[in-house]
């Protein structure tokens, strides 16, 4: 398997900058390059790599990878210079949205074509910059690799192994496939997730006291950089718009049945059919490393507002040998405690239960 030696990364921003986090802790030499001077600082205070100097641009010190993670509508432009700056290297980079880049690369730069390989990591954080980077960021997340007809065999290769060093899971596709499952899968939620949390912005306080984790849990990656979001959507409209349709149609068909109310048996069967089917599309999702889902027990633990209680119960479970499959917090405002759901294996809940109550902890089921 071809593996990446030497890696040149355009954009230090948190994809940019995670990347090389994850090539560093293989191995990997990695350079880094920023416009912008004070991200390219923090990402090298970080340990993610060396800043590139024209050293680096010697024939015997050239990379053999190029990555480039910049915001979508310098993609096209970027990957281009990269492939006429670095003849011998392959170019890849870290956009959501695969088919306009193609289609931009191939306008710019159809001599160098044979280069270019589209990806795109499925991870991310609603926050942004270097400074929310983190090398484990990919771990067992899947990892788009688009090659187009003209790609070489071996620039495949490199940007397969390039996902497998970062520790993802390469799901290889079309553009126009990718960008198909990723206006639902990313972009159409990150629209819906919006549209909720703008409803909050007319709420009173008394009405967003009551607020508890399902509403931060649908609105948490509304938080994300309307910037960046605003040319990812862009660059995906058609897509993303067919989609929203159909959402449209649905949520429009919801508020019909319930403004019929209690005086319609049809209008009760048609909203329940709309949460049924929620039901099914959430168990056909993915569970652990891509795998098919299982089905866990959530066991609910009290945990005082206090420094270190949650490493001390971590650390409580993982002494009695308990895996925690998933965990979720809920913390309501104001109360001196909060709730932790552990999520665990049916076989594991006896044993879980024991070294609960053995350490002296609340457990509510």
């Amino acid at each position: 398997m071809t593996r990446p030696h030497r890696v040149h990364v355009i954009g230090t921003g948190l994809m940019g900058t995670s990347v090389a986090l994850a090539l560093r802790r293989r191995g990997v030499e990695v350079f880094l390059e920023d416009a912008n001077p004070h991200h390219l600082r923090l990402a090298v205070g970080l340990g993610a790599g060396t800043p590139v100097d024209e050293g680096v641009r010697q024939p015997d010190q050239a990379p053999d990878l190029v990555i480039v993670g910049v915001p979508p509508a310098a993609l096209g432009a970027v990957i281009a210079e990269a492939l006429e700056r670095y003849p011998g290297a392959v170019v890849t980079d870290l956009g959501s949205v695969k088919a306009a880049v193609l289609a931009d690369v191939s306008a710019r730069a159809p001599q160098w074509l044979d280069r270019y390989v589209g990806g795109h990591p499925m991870a991310g954080s609603e926050q942004s910059g270097p400074l929310a980077a983190r090398a484990d960021l990919f771990d067992g997340r899947a990892w788009a690799v688009t090659p187009h007809p003209r790609s070489r065999p071996e620039a495949v290769e490199i940007v397969e192994e390039l996902a497998r060093l970062c520790g993802a899971l390469v799901v290889r596709m079309s553009s126009t496939e990718h960008d198909e499952a990723v206006a639902l899968v990313s972009h159409v939620p990150q629209v819906a997730s919006s549209v909720v949390a703008g409803l909050l912005t007319t709420a009173s306080e008394g009405q967003l006291a009551l607020a508890g984790q399902g509403l931060r849990d649908v609105t948490r990656i509304a938080a994300g950089d309307p910037s960046l979001w605003s040319q990812i959507l862009s660059a995906n409209a058609g897509p993303v718009a067919r989609l929203l349709h159909e959402a449209a149609e649905s949520l429009h068909r919801v508020a019909v049945a319930l403004e019929k109310g209690e005086t319609s048996e049809y209008a009760g069967r048609e909203v329940r059919r709309f949460l049924e089917r929620g039901v099914t599309g959430v168990r056909r999702l993915p569970g652990k490393h891509g795998k098919r889902p299982e089905t866990f027990v959530s066991v609910t633990v009290l945990l005082p507002d206090r420094p270190g209680e949650l490493a001390r119960l971590f650390s409580d479970v993982s002494s009695a040998g308990i895996n925690i499959e998933d965990v979720r917090i809920d913390h309501s405002p104001g109360a001196p405690a909060g709730l932790v759901q552990l999520a665990v294996h049916p076989d594991a809940v006896s044993p879980l239960l024991e070294a609960l109550a053995r350490h002296g902890w609340d457990v509510h089921r």
